[in-house]
């Protein structure tokens, strides 16, 4: 592995580990909850107005479908510790078996590695300053849960620590896990303030 290798994975993990620090002093575990509810588009039924066929069978009178699940591709909008502090957050694309961006770097014997790029946008008063690598996780179809790596793939550039997106604009970067090759991974997990903000946003794979 090269010095230079090195020295960028210890320096991801000293500001990553600082800006964890600094927020669990102020984290709150109370009231926690999980959304699932992506965001209605201009085309759903419930942006345009739209009303569902009505086919004359008393079941369906009153009777409200249950939003689906969100899905890799959907938007969820989540709040952070601070009103001031939301983001509309977009679980872009996965692509599983990622290749080292960098020749020195390989995955674990038994493990590959997953990159997931996020999408960001700062929808609250004040800009999006947060450490997204340590907001997100993967879990698989047992129930295990991945934490991020601090690794660079040729699936595209990574998010920096920090990463800042003034109010009302957007940023993308792709976080990366290292998972056992057998693992069969089942849903994206994110949440702002390094991920101790009592709302998480978690999207299904697949």
């Amino acid at each position: 592995m090269s010095f230079t290798a090195v020295a960028r994975r210890r320096s991801a993990a000293l500001l990553l580990g600082a800006a964890l620090v600094t927020l669990s002093a102020t984290a709150c575990t109370s009231g926690a909850s999980v959304s699932t509810t992506p965001k209605q588009t201009a085309a759903s039924p419930a942006a345009d107005g739209a009303k569902p066929a009505y086919s004359g069978k008393p079941a369906d009178q009153g009777a409200a479908k249950a939003p689906a699940a969100a899905k890799v591709g959907d938007t969820i909008a989540l709040k952070g510790m601070e009103k001031s502090n939301t983001a509309d957050v977009t679980a872009v694309k996965v692509v599983d078996n990622a290749e080292s961006g960098d020749e020195y770097l390989k995955p674990a014997d038994g493990k590959r590695w997953v990159a997931v790029q996020f999408q960001i946008k700062a929808t609250g008063t004040k800009a999006y300053s947060d450490a997204p690598l340590g907001a997100a996780k993967v879990v698989d179809t047992q129930g295990q849960s991945y934490g991020p790596s601090f690794t660079d793939t040729t699936a595209g550039p990574s998010f920096q620590t920090p990463t800042t997106i003034a109010p009302g604009e957007t940023g993308k970067g792709f976080i990366t896990f290292e998972v056992p090759k057998d693992a069969k991974l089942d849903k994206i997990q994110f949440g702002l303030d390094a991920g101790f903000a009592d709302q998480t946003g978690q999207w299904k794979i697949g």
